[in-house]
């Protein structure tokens, strides 16, 4: 199991698995193509992660462990019991173990977009396919290639992430740094992440990192309502995050079409400028008025940079649809490890549209209304 392996035993295991780990995990956080520097530092920086974890249980082993602490790690072991056995999702030796990381983010990434268009710049890379982001151990190569791509003429973003997960073939670690957050969103993220373990349609970052949303976050509600309680203040808590994460959704779908109306008459570029930016100032009062009805982690800080193509483009990615997942859920009379085998299964006969594919599957779904 992860973290109990003898260290020269899993030193020979990172030898043997670090090209793999490349080309898998690391990929899509390299500078693109094949540069051998880069690589390199990839298989570094995970082959130290991976020397450096040490088993759960013999954190919670110390006597001078923090309660606040000790309470996120039990949170984590019970959340993968959880997820293994009441969500069916393949959680084998993740999350067993935890890795200390010295800085917040564990890569930059960085995002971009035309100016005139709601589709992602992409970066391909092998196994994961078409992907609409690229990452960077320091901050300064991401900015300085954000520069480079708006000099071309693209909107740029540049964020930090703070988990990734290695689609199966390593057992994950917690990172230290996600002890900063509170045990809801600590469950959230954990069980987002084991559903990118459990199925990742290459190429469909959207559909990958949007289904993963809802899991996280509909499974947080599921998991506090089962250990703490149906009143329980982190199951309140975690619903609240799922209602968000709906509201949010919706508002962005409605932000999207804004753009598109424009986007899609092709306006010379003075008026196209003008008018984009007139669109964005607009977004930006619309979401003024919502954000005080949010919760959950900063992923809602649409105001804390300016809006542009690639910072809209973000968002779009990680709440596409939530709605048609939640009608999934409740066609399953609120069975989530239904839902998300159907979900899985729905992506795998439609590879092509799997958004359009769960879109029908829920015609026949109650109406919102209906829920308790």
């Amino acid at each position: 199991m992860a973290g109990t392996t003898r260290r020269p035993a899993r030193a020979r295991l990172q030898a043997a698995y670090l090209l793999r780990l490349t080309a898998l995990v690391f990929a899509p956080i390299v500078l693109g193509g094949c540069y051998a520097g880069y690589l390199a530092r990839a298989a570094y920086e995970e082959g130290r992660i991976l020397w450096n974890r040490k088993p759960i249980d013999d954190a919670l082993a110390r006597g001078d462990l923090p309660a606040d602490i000790r309470a996120k790690l039990e949170t984590v072991l019970a959340v993968r019991k959880f997820a293994a056995e009441k969500l069916g999702l393949n959680v084998g030796g993740a999350y067993q173990s935890i890795a200390p990381v010295d800085r917040s983010a564990v890569v930059h990434v960085l995002m971009a977009a035309p100016r005139d268009s709601l589709e992602p710049y992409t970066w391909w890379f092998p196994i994961v396919g078409r992907v609409p982001y690229r990452g960077y151990f320091d901050d300064s190569d991401a900015t300085a290639e954000a520069a480079a791509l708006e000099a071309q003429g693209l909107d740029t973003m540049v964020r930090p992430a703070v988990a990734f997960s290695s689609l199966g073939f390593f057992d994950d670690p917690l990172l230290s740094n996600l002890l900063k957050l509170d045990r809801v969103e600590l469950a959230g993220v954990i069980i987002h992440e084991l559903f990118h373990r459990t199925y990742y349609l290459a190429g469909d970052a959207m559909f990958d990192e949007s289904a993963a949303n809802y899991v996280g976050s509909a499974s947080a509600v599921a998991f506090f309502a089962a250990t703490d309680g149906e009143s329980a203040p982190a199951t309140i808590a975690a619903r609240g995050i799922l209602e968000s994460d709906l509201k949010f959704a919706r508002f962005l779908l409605q932000q999207q079409a804004r753009l598109l109306d424009i986007y899609m008459a092709k306006p010379p570029k003075e008026e196209l400028d003008k008018r984009r930016e007139a669109a964005f100032a607009a977004i930006t009062a619309d979401y003024a008025a919502l954000a005080p009805s949010l919760s959950g982690l900063e992923r809602f800080d649409l105001d804390k940079q300016p809006l542009n193509n690639a910072v809209l483009v973000n968002y779009l990615i990680y709440f596409h649809d939530l709605d048609n997942f939640a009608a999934l859920v409740r066609m399953n009379h609120g069975d989530l490890r239904a839902t998300i085998a159907q979900i899985i299964s729905i992506a795998k006969a439609h590879p092509d549209d799997p958004f359009y594919a769960i879109w029908e599957a829920t015609r026949a779904a109650p109406a919102l209304s209906a829920r308790r």
